[in-house]
Protein backbone atom coordinates (compact mmCIF):
# COMPACT_ATOMS: atom_id res chain seq x y z
CA UNK A 1 0.00 0.00 0.00
CA UNK A 2 2.78 2.54 0.90
CA UNK A 3 4.74 1.38 -2.36
CA UNK A 4 2.18 2.21 -4.58
CA UNK A 5 1.31 5.93 -3.05
CA UNK A 6 4.74 6.28 -3.52
CA UNK A 7 4.32 5.60 -6.88
CA UNK A 8 1.34 7.83 -7.38
CA UNK A 9 3.01 10.35 -6.14
CA UNK A 10 5.52 9.89 -8.38
CA UNK A 11 3.44 9.65 -11.39
CA UNK A 12 1.69 12.85 -10.41
CA UNK A 13 5.23 15.00 -10.36
CA UNK A 14 6.29 13.41 -13.53
CA UNK A 15 2.92 14.43 -15.04
CA UNK A 16 3.09 17.63 -13.78
CA UNK A 17 7.07 18.24 -15.44
CA UNK A 18 5.32 16.42 -18.15
CA UNK A 19 2.70 18.31 -19.31
CA UNK A 20 2.77 22.33 -19.69
CA UNK A 21 0.37 24.47 -20.88
CA UNK A 22 1.34 27.91 -22.04
CA UNK A 23 -1.03 31.07 -22.17
CA UNK A 24 -1.44 32.82 -25.03
CA UNK A 25 0.64 35.60 -25.91
CA UNK A 26 3.60 34.37 -23.44
CA UNK A 27 7.06 32.42 -24.46
CA UNK A 28 8.08 29.81 -21.99
CA UNK A 29 12.44 29.45 -22.09
CA UNK A 30 13.32 25.48 -21.73
CA UNK A 31 16.37 24.77 -20.90
CA UNK A 32 18.24 21.23 -21.11
CA UNK A 33 20.85 20.54 -18.28
CA UNK A 34 21.13 24.09 -17.79
CA UNK A 35 21.61 24.95 -21.04
CA UNK A 36 19.06 26.76 -24.07
CA UNK A 37 16.94 23.94 -25.55
CA UNK A 38 13.75 25.97 -27.16
CA UNK A 39 11.29 27.78 -26.66
CA UNK A 40 7.36 27.25 -25.73
CA UNK A 41 5.16 28.77 -27.75
CA UNK A 42 1.24 29.03 -26.72
CA UNK A 43 -0.72 25.65 -25.90
CA UNK A 44 0.05 22.30 -24.50
CA UNK A 45 3.41 21.20 -24.30
CA UNK A 46 5.82 18.69 -22.99
CA UNK A 47 9.19 18.53 -20.78
CA UNK A 48 11.09 15.74 -19.90
CA UNK A 49 11.03 15.83 -16.05
CA UNK A 50 14.56 15.96 -14.39
CA UNK A 51 16.02 16.79 -17.75
CA UNK A 52 14.29 19.34 -18.87
CA UNK A 53 13.30 22.57 -16.96
CA UNK A 54 11.28 26.06 -17.83
CA UNK A 55 13.88 28.56 -17.00
CA UNK A 56 12.38 32.26 -18.00
CA UNK A 57 8.67 33.17 -18.44
CA UNK A 58 7.77 36.12 -20.94
CA UNK A 59 4.33 38.00 -21.74
CA UNK A 60 4.86 38.96 -25.12
CA UNK A 61 2.05 41.86 -24.73
CA UNK A 62 2.85 45.21 -24.54
CA UNK A 63 4.26 46.54 -21.20
CA UNK A 64 4.12 50.18 -19.80
CA UNK A 65 6.94 50.95 -17.86
CA UNK A 66 7.21 54.16 -15.80
CA UNK A 67 10.10 55.84 -16.20
CA UNK A 68 10.76 57.66 -12.62
CA UNK A 69 11.46 61.42 -12.43
CA UNK A 70 14.84 62.88 -12.52
CA UNK A 71 16.36 66.19 -13.31
CA UNK A 72 17.85 67.16 -16.34
CA UNK A 73 20.20 70.14 -17.27
CA UNK A 74 19.16 72.09 -20.45
CA UNK A 75 21.34 73.60 -22.55
CA UNK A 76 20.94 77.39 -20.96
CA UNK A 77 21.92 75.71 -17.45
CA UNK A 78 18.68 75.30 -16.45
CA UNK A 79 17.17 72.61 -14.22
CA UNK A 80 14.13 70.94 -15.43
CA UNK A 81 12.12 68.05 -13.88
CA UNK A 82 11.24 65.01 -16.44
CA UNK A 83 9.27 62.19 -15.96
CA UNK A 84 7.62 60.12 -18.56
CA UNK A 85 6.49 56.57 -19.67
CA UNK A 86 7.90 53.92 -21.62
CA UNK A 87 6.03 51.25 -23.91
CA UNK A 88 7.95 48.35 -25.04
CA UNK A 89 7.85 44.30 -25.61
CA UNK A 90 9.45 41.46 -25.74
CA UNK A 91 10.56 40.31 -29.63
CA UNK A 92 12.95 37.61 -28.77
CA UNK A 93 12.20 35.49 -25.24
CA UNK A 94 16.13 33.79 -25.48
CA UNK A 95 17.78 37.17 -25.85
CA UNK A 96 15.48 38.49 -23.20
CA UNK A 97 16.11 35.53 -21.20
CA UNK A 98 20.05 35.67 -21.60
CA UNK A 99 20.89 39.25 -23.03
CA UNK A 100 20.41 41.23 -19.92
CA UNK A 101 20.07 39.96 -15.91
CA UNK A 102 17.48 42.66 -16.15
CA UNK A 103 16.03 44.22 -19.39
CA UNK A 104 13.54 46.07 -17.30
CA UNK A 105 16.04 47.88 -15.19
CA UNK A 106 18.29 48.50 -18.20
CA UNK A 107 15.70 50.01 -20.42
CA UNK A 108 14.79 51.95 -16.70
CA UNK A 109 18.44 53.47 -16.51
CA UNK A 110 18.94 53.67 -20.55
CA UNK A 111 16.02 55.61 -21.24
CA UNK A 112 16.70 58.09 -18.51
CA UNK A 113 20.68 58.93 -19.79
CA UNK A 114 19.40 59.11 -23.18
CA UNK A 115 16.85 61.55 -21.92
CA UNK A 116 19.37 63.83 -19.97
CA UNK A 117 21.46 63.89 -23.14
CA UNK A 118 18.53 64.94 -25.22
CA UNK A 119 17.19 67.59 -23.25
CA UNK A 120 20.93 68.91 -22.48
CA UNK A 121 21.33 69.70 -26.33
CA UNK A 122 18.20 72.00 -26.23
CA UNK A 123 17.08 75.44 -24.73
CA UNK A 124 14.33 75.69 -22.31
CA UNK A 125 12.11 77.03 -24.40
CA UNK A 126 12.69 74.57 -26.89
CA UNK A 127 12.08 71.83 -25.01
CA UNK A 128 8.34 72.52 -24.49
CA UNK A 129 8.05 73.05 -28.05
CA UNK A 130 10.11 70.15 -29.55
CA UNK A 131 8.16 67.43 -26.93
CA UNK A 132 7.99 65.21 -30.11
CA UNK A 133 11.56 65.56 -31.04
CA UNK A 134 12.57 64.45 -27.63
CA UNK A 135 10.29 61.73 -28.13
CA UNK A 136 11.60 60.07 -31.21
CA UNK A 137 15.30 60.79 -29.88
CA UNK A 138 14.67 58.41 -26.94
CA UNK A 139 13.00 55.47 -28.80
CA UNK A 140 15.27 55.69 -31.54
CA UNK A 141 18.19 54.97 -28.88
CA UNK A 142 16.63 52.57 -26.84
CA UNK A 143 15.56 50.51 -29.78
CA UNK A 144 19.17 50.38 -30.81
CA UNK A 145 20.20 49.51 -27.50
CA UNK A 146 17.41 46.96 -26.80
CA UNK A 147 17.87 44.63 -29.89
CA UNK A 148 20.71 42.74 -27.98
CA UNK A 149 17.90 42.73 -25.03
CA UNK A 150 15.21 41.01 -27.22
CA UNK A 151 12.87 43.70 -26.64
CA UNK A 152 11.22 46.27 -28.86
CA UNK A 153 10.96 50.13 -28.01
CA UNK A 154 7.71 51.09 -29.45
CA UNK A 155 7.06 54.65 -27.41
CA UNK A 156 8.15 56.76 -25.54
CA UNK A 157 5.85 59.74 -23.72
CA UNK A 158 7.26 62.58 -21.59
CA UNK A 159 4.35 63.05 -18.66
CA UNK A 160 5.61 66.25 -17.36
CA UNK A 161 7.88 68.86 -17.97
CA UNK A 162 8.82 71.09 -14.53
CA UNK A 163 11.14 73.74 -14.33
CA UNK A 164 11.86 75.55 -11.07
CA UNK A 165 9.61 77.84 -9.40
CA UNK A 166 11.53 81.17 -10.17
CA UNK A 167 11.60 79.98 -13.95
CA UNK A 168 7.71 79.61 -13.79
CA UNK A 169 6.91 83.39 -12.58
CA UNK A 170 9.89 84.62 -15.03
CA UNK A 171 7.57 82.33 -18.18
CA UNK A 172 4.39 83.82 -16.90
CA UNK A 173 5.23 86.88 -16.63
CA UNK A 174 6.80 86.67 -20.51
CA UNK A 175 3.88 85.56 -20.88
CA UNK A 176 1.62 88.11 -19.38
CA UNK A 177 3.94 91.01 -21.43
CA UNK A 178 3.50 89.53 -24.22
CA UNK A 179 -0.09 89.25 -24.51
CA UNK A 180 -0.13 92.77 -23.19
CA UNK A 181 1.94 93.61 -26.25
CA UNK A 182 0.07 91.65 -28.52
CA UNK A 183 -3.25 93.49 -26.82
CA UNK A 184 -1.80 97.29 -27.28
CA UNK A 185 -0.70 96.06 -30.81
CA UNK A 186 -4.35 95.31 -31.72
CA UNK A 187 -6.03 98.42 -30.40
CA UNK A 188 -3.39 100.36 -32.13
CA UNK A 189 -4.03 98.57 -35.18
CA UNK A 190 -7.86 99.32 -34.53
CA UNK A 191 -7.06 102.95 -33.95
CA UNK A 192 -5.08 103.10 -37.27
CA UNK A 193 -8.04 101.64 -39.25
CA UNK A 194 -10.65 103.22 -37.72
CA UNK A 195 -8.49 106.85 -38.33
CA UNK A 196 -7.86 105.24 -42.24
CA UNK A 197 -11.84 104.69 -42.55
CA UNK A 198 -13.37 107.88 -40.86
CA UNK A 199 -10.39 109.75 -43.47
CA UNK A 200 -11.66 107.89 -46.41
CA UNK A 201 -15.20 108.18 -45.46
CA UNK A 202 -14.84 112.35 -45.32
CA UNK A 203 -12.83 111.97 -48.37
CA UNK A 204 -15.56 110.06 -50.40
CA UNK A 205 -18.28 112.29 -48.29
CA UNK A 206 -15.92 115.61 -49.97
CA UNK A 207 -16.05 113.89 -53.26
CA UNK A 208 -19.56 113.04 -53.28
CA UNK A 209 -20.65 116.69 -51.85
CA UNK A 210 -18.17 118.57 -54.28
CA UNK A 211 -19.78 116.26 -57.14
CA UNK A 212 -23.02 117.63 -56.10
CA UNK A 213 -22.37 121.36 -56.01
CA UNK A 214 -20.88 120.89 -59.14
CA UNK A 215 -23.53 119.14 -60.81
CA UNK A 216 -26.06 121.45 -59.05
CA UNK A 217 -24.31 124.30 -61.04
CA UNK A 218 -24.64 122.81 -63.92
CA UNK A 219 -28.07 122.32 -64.09
CA UNK A 220 -28.57 126.18 -62.63
CA UNK A 221 -26.58 127.19 -65.51
CA UNK A 222 -28.62 124.82 -67.86
CA UNK A 223 -31.74 126.32 -66.47
CA UNK A 224 -31.07 129.65 -66.66
CA UNK A 225 -29.60 129.40 -70.08
CA UNK A 226 -32.50 127.64 -71.12
CA UNK A 227 -34.89 130.50 -69.29
CA UNK A 228 -32.79 133.06 -71.48
CA UNK A 229 -33.11 131.03 -74.65
CA UNK A 230 -37.11 130.99 -74.03
CA UNK A 231 -37.39 134.79 -72.95
CA UNK A 232 -35.63 135.65 -76.17
CA UNK A 233 -37.02 133.36 -78.13
CA UNK A 234 -40.29 134.54 -76.34
CA UNK A 235 -39.99 138.81 -76.92
CA UNK A 236 -38.44 137.49 -80.92
CA UNK A 237 -41.95 136.10 -81.75
CA UNK A 238 -43.99 138.87 -79.76
CA UNK A 239 -41.83 141.63 -81.68
CA UNK A 240 -42.30 139.60 -84.96
CA UNK A 241 -45.84 139.41 -84.30
CA UNK A 242 -46.12 143.16 -82.97
CA UNK A 243 -44.39 143.96 -86.45
CA UNK A 244 -46.62 141.81 -88.76
CA UNK A 245 -49.82 143.85 -86.76
CA UNK A 246 -48.57 146.94 -87.34
CA UNK A 247 -48.71 146.59 -91.57
CA UNK A 248 -52.04 145.69 -90.40
CA UNK A 249 -54.65 148.22 -91.56
CA UNK A 250 -55.00 150.68 -88.37
CA UNK A 251 -51.83 149.07 -86.68
CA UNK A 252 -50.21 152.63 -86.80
CA UNK A 253 -53.51 153.89 -85.02
CA UNK A 254 -53.32 151.26 -82.28
CA UNK A 255 -50.36 152.19 -81.59
CA UNK A 256 -50.20 155.64 -81.23
CA UNK A 257 -52.97 154.86 -79.46
CA UNK A 258 -50.90 152.44 -77.16
CA UNK A 259 -47.94 155.03 -76.70
CA UNK A 260 -50.41 157.82 -75.76
CA UNK A 261 -51.81 155.36 -73.07
CA UNK A 262 -48.36 154.36 -71.82
CA UNK A 263 -47.33 158.24 -71.87
CA UNK A 264 -50.46 159.17 -69.50
CA UNK A 265 -49.06 156.23 -67.49
CA UNK A 266 -45.76 157.24 -67.56
CA UNK A 267 -46.87 160.98 -65.84
CA UNK A 268 -49.45 159.41 -63.74
CA UNK A 269 -46.82 156.84 -61.90
CA UNK A 270 -44.09 160.30 -61.65
CA UNK A 271 -46.60 162.21 -60.58
CA UNK A 272 -47.60 159.30 -57.45
CA UNK A 273 -43.77 159.26 -57.02
CA UNK A 274 -43.16 162.78 -56.26
CA UNK A 275 -46.34 164.10 -54.84
CA UNK A 276 -46.90 166.47 -57.63
CA UNK A 277 -48.85 166.62 -60.28
CA UNK A 278 -47.53 166.99 -63.49
CA UNK A 279 -48.76 167.75 -66.87
CA UNK A 280 -48.14 168.51 -70.42
CA UNK A 281 -48.07 171.97 -71.17
CA UNK A 282 -49.97 171.14 -74.23
CA UNK A 283 -51.19 168.87 -75.85
CA UNK A 284 -48.79 169.18 -78.81
CA UNK A 285 -45.89 167.44 -76.67
CA UNK A 286 -48.25 164.43 -76.74
CA UNK A 287 -48.63 164.25 -80.13
CA UNK A 288 -45.00 165.04 -80.60
CA UNK A 289 -44.25 162.27 -78.12
CA UNK A 290 -46.42 159.84 -80.24
CA UNK A 291 -44.73 161.01 -83.08
CA UNK A 292 -41.49 160.11 -82.22
CA UNK A 293 -42.13 156.90 -81.64
CA UNK A 294 -43.74 155.99 -84.48
CA UNK A 295 -40.92 157.43 -86.56
CA UNK A 296 -38.90 154.88 -84.48
CA UNK A 297 -40.69 152.14 -84.98
CA UNK A 298 -40.71 152.81 -88.71
CA UNK A 299 -37.46 153.00 -88.94
CA UNK A 300 -35.59 149.77 -90.85
CA UNK A 301 -33.89 146.98 -88.88
CA UNK A 302 -29.98 146.75 -89.53
CA UNK A 303 -29.61 143.62 -91.98
CA UNK A 304 -29.70 140.56 -90.44
CA UNK A 305 -32.17 141.04 -87.13
CA UNK A 306 -34.83 138.64 -86.17
CA UNK A 307 -36.80 141.08 -84.87
CA UNK A 308 -38.77 141.77 -88.03
CA UNK A 309 -39.20 139.06 -90.08
CA UNK A 310 -40.39 141.12 -93.08
CA UNK A 311 -36.94 142.35 -93.29
CA UNK A 312 -37.14 145.75 -94.41
CA UNK A 313 -34.73 147.54 -97.57
CA UNK A 314 -31.77 149.34 -95.79
CA UNK A 315 -33.22 152.64 -97.00
CA UNK A 316 -36.23 153.89 -98.27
Amino acid sequence: MELALILLVIAVIFIVRTFKIVPQQNAWVVERLGKYDRTLTPGLKFVIPFVERVGYKHSLKEVPLDVPSQVCITRDNTQLQVDGILYFQVTDPMRASYGSSNYIVAITQLAQTTLRSVIGKMELDKTFEERDAINASVVSALDEAALNWGVKVLRYEIKDLTPPAEILRSMQAQITAEREKRALIAASEGKRQEQINLAEGQRAAFIAKSEGERQSEINLAQGEAAAITAVAEATADAIRKIASAIQQPGGEQAVQLKVAEKAVDAYANLARVNNTMIVPGHMGEVAGLIGTAMALMKKPLPAGSGSNPGAAPAAR
